[in-house]
């Protein structure tokens, strides 16, 4: 019997991007299944990707524009614009991003957003309105403190002094705006819905990821405790606790404090843009993935949400990884998970990616032929 098949994996971080990932299970399907019908829709939930899948979506243009990144380094960044709706989109990953930077050569205390707010003042400048933004996938944990430095904003201590580093906000006692303010309408695409502070917090959960060690962990939240203070001190507002302000490295929280910008869940966004409810309503199957399935795919992230809509439409779902943890809760979310790592070594899957996720694929869909 022939089925219609949706694919839409995010990134394998690292690896494959989301249209890589998507063409390899294409392959793997289709000689397993050469008769089912195949629908490509590779998917960003803010994170790496976010950029090029947004971009296709809307038939946008690409822009580029001079800026830096997380350390400070000298770049050209990428962004695309949308005439019609005189709209940019911005993936921080292209500027901020971890990936930019050589491993384990810069500490986070020395990397901020700063290149970031400078790409957002170049981008209002050339007759933009609004600017859908994907904050995933950062070096960074400094709240938003470069991006709000570099567009204008003023971080003082107790005798006036500007605070010139994120760790130094531990000091922090007030903060001045810039006298001008950027018109930009700004969504926030957030592929996570942590909060900024404590144990489910930004430097808690992702800190690690970047290279924040466990005895720099109470440093890194007092500064940002001392930052979620001030903000609400100031401007009479708490976004400390609002979901996706952890996200980034407390990224989300400074663009909602300092930009006035709008979170909003980044697969939501990725959902509407890319007709997601019609893509399902054509599909019999799903098959979706990420590097890494675990837990975290279900804490806001692009292959969770799908798998619930999936659930609710009693369709089935299938997360392919290159490793799988927590693998008693994920076949609550998922119809099957498997992992490249169970048809070789974590070394053979990173190397050859592509060919292991075609293999793994092909193996799962011959499973499928008496269906």
């Amino acid at each position: 019997m022939s089925r219609s098949v949706l694919i839409i994996p995010d990134k394998f971080k690292g690896t494959l991007t989301a249209q890589q990932a998507a063409r390899a299970i294409a392959r793997g399907w289709h000689r397993a299944r050469p008769g089912d019908r195949l629908e490509l829709s590779p998917m960003s939930d803010g994170g790496d990707g976010f950029g090029a899948i947004l971009s296709a979506a809307l038939d946008a243009s690409p822009r580029s524009t001079r800026s830096f990144d997380a350390a400070g380094r000298p770049c050209r960044v990428p962004w695309w614009f949308q005439p019609r709706q005189k709209s940019a989109i911005i993936e921080s990953a292209r500027v901020i991003g971890l990936a930019m930077l050589p491993p384990a050569k810069y500490h986070p205390f020395q990397l901020d957003t700063a290149g970031l707010g400078r790409l957002l003042t170049a981008v209002a400048r050339r007759n933009c309105s609004t600017c859908l933004l994907g904050i995933g996938g950062s070096a960074t944990n400094d709240g938003g403190f470069g991006l709000a430095r570099a567009m204008g904003w003023r971080f003082l201590d107790r005798n006036g002094r500007s605070l010139e580093r994120w760790p130094h906000l531990v000091r922090l006692c007030k903060l001045l705006p810039p006298s001008e303010k950027p018109t930009l309408d700004i969504v926030v695409a957030t592929d996570v819905r942590n909060p900024l502070l404590g144990p489910q917090g930004a430097s808690s959960v992702y800190g690690p990821q970047k290279g924040l060690r466990p005895q720099d962990q109470p440093a890194a939240e007092a500064a940002l405790r001392r930052l979620a203070t001030v903000v609400r001190e100031h401007l009479g507002i708490d976004h400390s606790t609002r979901p996706g302000a952890g996200a980034a490295g407390g990224l989300g929280f400074g663009l909602m404090a300092f930009l006035n910008a709008r979170p909003e869940a980044g697969f939501d966004l990725f959902a509407r843009y890319s007709r997601l409810e019609d893509r399902l309503d054509r599909a019999d199957l799903v098959i979706t993935g990420e590097g890494a399935v675990d837990k975290s795919s279900l804490m806001g992230k692009g292959v969770g949400e799908l798998a619930e809509r999936c659930r609710k439409r009693k369709l089935p779902c299938i997360a392919l990884g290159g490793i799988t943890r927590d693998l008693p809760r994920l076949r609550r979310g998922f119809t099957r998970v498997a992992a490249l790592t169970d048809l070789t070594t974590a070394t053979e899957a990173l190397s050859r990616p592509a060919r292991w996720l075609t293999r793994l694929t092909e193996q799962i869909a011959t499973s499928l032929r008496c269906g």
